[in-house]
Order: C-alpha cells, then structure tokens, then sequence
C-alpha cells in the first residue's frame, strides 16, 4: 500500500490540505456534519440491520444513535444524489432518469440552475465543505465513437473533461473533492477519477477505490481539525454497486457464509431483525422469494452464485473498516461528540445483470495493462478480480433487501427503503440505540442541515431563482418529537408510487396498474387493496397526478 499512500499524500497537499493544529480551541457550538452515503446497498446487509456482514463500525453509530425504520430515497444512483444535495424532488433538481441531457426541464441530466447544494447553503453560513466519492449528478461527456470511448475507458488516451467542468462539485460549493465523476468504477483502476477539477491520469498499483474515498475523508478530517470552522463532508461511497471487485483478504471471509443459499439466508435475516426490534412480524411478513422454483440444493450455478454475494459482502466490509478509520479520526482529534454522522444508502440492491451490458458507455473492454475483462453472462469466470465484470442478479438482491420485495430502480419498499443512522452524541437526546418510524425522505438533509448551520435556504443564489425546498427537518426525531412526511411521491423510469400515511399505491417500471397497499399492517406489499378501497385508489391517483404535473415528471400523466 506504500505507493498508494504517496498518491494520497500527494492529492491532499494539492488540495490544500492543512497539518493539525491546535486543539485547545476547537469546541463549535455548531456541530461538523458528514454523510455516508452506500451505493446498492440492500436494507439489512449491514449488521445491525439484520445482516450476516461484518460492520461493526457502522453498528457502533447505530447502537449508539437512532436507526429509522421508515425513511426513503429515490430509487436510484443519480436521482437519489440529486435530491439529497438539493432538498428537491430530483425531477425538480434535473435529473428524472439519469444523467444523458433530454430535452424536458426534469431531465436535464445535471443539476440545474434552479437548485442550491447542501454545500453551497453550509459554505455561505461559514462551514468548510469536502467531498471524496461519487459524484455522477453532471452530464457524462461521451466520445464519437464506441472505438474512442473505450480507448478513453481503458486509459489509452484523454477524452477532455468527464462532464462540463461548471457542473464539478468544486463548482458546486465543494472547496475539496476527490473522486469520481461517473457512476460505474473499476475499483482498482477507476474511470473518471480527479482531484478538484483536475483528471488523476495514473494510480498506483495497489489502489482501491473504497480505501481512497475513507483515506481522503479522513485526511480532510485531520485537516479542519484545527480550524475554528465547522466542517460539512460527503463521503459517496461506489460500494457495494457492481462490478464486483473485491480484495482477496475481504473475499475469504465469507466464502463459506453464502453456501447455506438464498433462503436460508433470507430467514436467518428476518429472524434478526425481529429479535433486534427492527420490524414486528405481525405487520411485517417476509414477502415470497423471488423465483422461488429453484432452490439451493438444486442450483447448478450454486458456487458461482455464493462466490457473488461474498464478494458484495466483501466491499461492503471494507467500506466499514474505513468508516472505522473516520471514526477513530475523530475520536482523536476530539471532533466525535459534536459531529453528525448520517449513514444511509442510495436505493436498494440492484437486480441488474451488468456482464449482459457488455463494454461501452462507462464499462471497459480492457485494463490499463491490456488483459481482457470478462463479462461474466455465463457465469463462466469468478467474480472478484479487475478482470471480471459481474453484479449479484435478482435472486440476491431479494434476499440483500429482506424482508421487502423487489429491488434498485422500482417504487416497491425494496427500492426506495433506505436504512437511515443518525450519530450525535452532543445533538440527540433519544435514548441510544432505538428506532425511530419517522417517515423521511433524503431531501430533508436540506432542511436538517439548514437549521442546525443557523443558515439560510435562499429563495435567489447567486442572481439565480432558486425552487423552495419540500424537505423536512429531522432535528425533531432526535429529540423524539412526532413528525415526518405524510404525503411522498415517486418516478423513475414509469415506476412510482404516492404515498398517503400509512396508504401506498404503486406501480412497477413495466406495469402501469396501479396496486394498493396499506403499510400500517402490510409493510411488505403483500395484499393488493385496490379493488376493495377504490376511493382510496382515486384519491393517490389525483396526488400522484397532482404531484407529477407540478414536478416537471415527464411524460406528462394521460400522455
């Protein structure tokens, strides 16, 4: 690691990074604020959201803050991001699908003119502001051709800037950023990786992405450390989002765990959660396993398929052990107790076969050194290695999201469900370690933030007319005061739902019929209630419709 730890000494001290100073004076009555934010994270992979995954460093936030039970993101990578760093609905921030450039003002593929970052509101009321990770809310510049774009992709040559370099995070409030530009990396070699504005063209042999995105934000953390100014810090994290590429250490500690096989895993889950009073199983069913017609015993892909999900598991660890790292730095620099650190994930565990995607766009066909990369459609090479391009597929995404069904990109709870951990020793007043049924959503960051900075959200910035925010604050929930949304709305690609306290129709990406459910005694979806409450149907139908209308939702509802 010796090389990769020039590189990163080398990065901060361009980024301006400063020595530790002096601690005696830094006690801000505004507290340093952090997000850590998973990529594909299924709702219980993580230990103390009923998970067999070693996150005892995320535990520790949990077992000694506040996880909530009801909190939601978008559905999906981008527009998850765009609504937690603007407190909009995503349509209402530009990106409705993903991040090509359409012509309709939901769809702009970047964060509009209209919108204020998270950073841009904490840097005007005095914060420093950092970021390291995944950025992926700006247009993804392509090359002409498939021949140029994958020479640009397997680092044979410079493609210019990833995006237009206005739409940067450090052009979006951020004094610092390291990471990525685009969404999908190679982890030991990723694509679209810069340093503020500027493309790192080489990394050293033993990089890892997850390692450099936890390395930089603990070296910014050491870094503000001796500044009187509070801090905010987004660490976006690409783990556990496919390719699967794992190291070897991480890899052979659960290699075993996942031969027990989809349900076995599934129940052993659900069990935890009820034990832990995660979820109470008299509301909360496991829903049916997704293609339950093959069992374990009978799979002839058995070992490929529990290589895969170790493999997840894997960089899901290491993005724990780094958090660990986050932690300790804090602890040491006496910055812990007034920090808030929130943990969440950008949607549910992807279903997604991406070795059926193939090369192009934002997936390479080679490594830098020139080995081919396999796209592993048949299963036919292990996944693990720089060299092999597979993601865990449907059946294990059932299971990462237990007990919800479906997955990434949908508006089922096993899409758009997020764990939520809220860290505070000197701002929540709850008792440690408890739940909270608060029903949030990612765009409440905004408000949240806004109020504990003492900051403005401005109505213009910068002569430019900026959209209200519709986040709510969560300071509320720390102090167990009632509260949260009682109306929420999602689309993404013709998935969405409308959500009414505990009522939510929904439909799915491929099926325009609407189904209803009432979450107050069927949190899993089980029981369609729509041909039985057809007022309650009309009445979501009107809000959705509503809703869509007056958030740019495109297509227009009735087109």
């Amino acid at each position: 690691m010796k090389r990769y730890k020039v590189l990163l000494s080398t990065l901060l001290a361009g980024a301006g990074i400063v020595t530790l100073l002096s601690l005696s004076d830094r006690k801000a009555p505004r507290p340093n604020i952090i997000v850590i934010l998973a990529d594909d994270l299924g709702y219980s992979d993580i230990g103390c959201y009923g998970g067999e995954v070693h996150t005892p460093n995320i535990d520790y936030l949990a077992h000694n803050g506040i996880r909530y039970t009801q909190f939601y993101n978008t559905s999906r990578c981008c527009p998850t991001r765009a609504s937690l760093l603007t407190g909009l609905y995503n349509q209402q921030a530009g990106i409705g699908r993903m991040t090509d450039a359409e012509d309709e003002p939901g769809y702009r593929g970047h964060l509009t003119d209209n919108t204020v970052t998270l950073a841009e509101v904490l840097q005007s009321a005095g914060y420093h502001t950092a970021m390291c990770g995944k950025w992926h809310v700006s247009n993804t510049n392509g090359q002409p051709t498939k021949q140029e774009q994958l020479d640009w992709l397997n680092h044979r040559k410079a493609g210019g800037p990833f995006s237009p370099i206005a739409q940067y995070p450090t052009h979006r409030g951020f004094e610092k950023f390291f990471g990525t530009i685009w969404g999908v990396v190679d982890f030991y070699d990723p694509f679209s990786l810069v340093s503020g504005d500027q493309p790192i063209r080489e990394v050293p042999k033993d990089y890892y992405h997850t390692d450099a995105i936890n390395d930089t934000a603990v070296a910014y953390i050491r870094g503000y450390a001796g500044s009187k100014q509070p801090f905010f810090l987004y660490v976006a994290h690409n783990a556990p989002h496919w390719p699967l590429h794992a190291l070897p250490e991480d890899i052979a500690r659960y290699r075993q765990t996942y031969k027990a096989g989809w349900e076995a895993i599934r129940q052993a889950r659900y069990r935890r959660m009820a034990e832990m009073g995660l979820i109470d199983t008299t509301t909360t069913k496991l829903s049916a396993r997704w293609k339950n017609d093959l069992e374990w015993e009978n799979n002839p892909d058995s070992v490929w398929d529990a290589e895969a999900m170790a493999v997840h598991a894997a960089m899901t660890d290491r993005m724990d052990q780094g958090i660990g790292r986050i932690i300790a730095a804090l602890k040491e620099t006496g910055q812990l107790d007034n920090t808030l650190i929130l943990f969440l994930s950008d949607n549910g565990a992807s279903p997604e076969n991406c070795a059926a995607y193939g090369p192009g766009f934002d997936r390479p066909s080679q490594t830098r050194d020139g080995r081919e990369i396999v796209y592993a459609t048949r299963k036919q090479a292990l996944p693990g290695p720089e060299t092999v391009y597979a993601s865990i597929g449907t059946r294990w995404a059932n299971v990462a999201n237990t007990p919800y069904q479906y997955w990434k990109a949908e508006s089922y709870e096993g899409g758009i469900h997020t764990p939520l951990i809220a860290f505070w020793p000197e701002g929540i007043s709850v008792p440690k370690g408890g739940f909270s049924s608060w029903t949030g959503h990612v765009m409440d960051f905004m408000a949240t933030f806004t109020e504990l900075a003492g900051a403005r959200y401005p109505a213009v910035y910068k002569g430019r007319k900026i959209t209200p925010t519709t986040g709510i604050s969560l300071t509320s929930s720390f102090r167990d005061k009632p509260g949260g949304h009682e109306l929420l709305f999602n689309e993404h690609f013709g998935a969405r739902y409308a959500r009414k306290g505990n009522w939510k129709l929904v439909s799915m990406s491929n099926d325009t019929t609407w189904r209803l459910y009432d979450l107050s005694v069927d949190k899993t979806e089980m029981r369609d209630m729509a041909g039985s409450q057809p007022g309650v149907v009309e009445e979501l139908d009107s809000l959705w419709r509503k809703w869509a209308y007056s958030h740019d939702v495109y297509p227009k509802p009735g087109n």
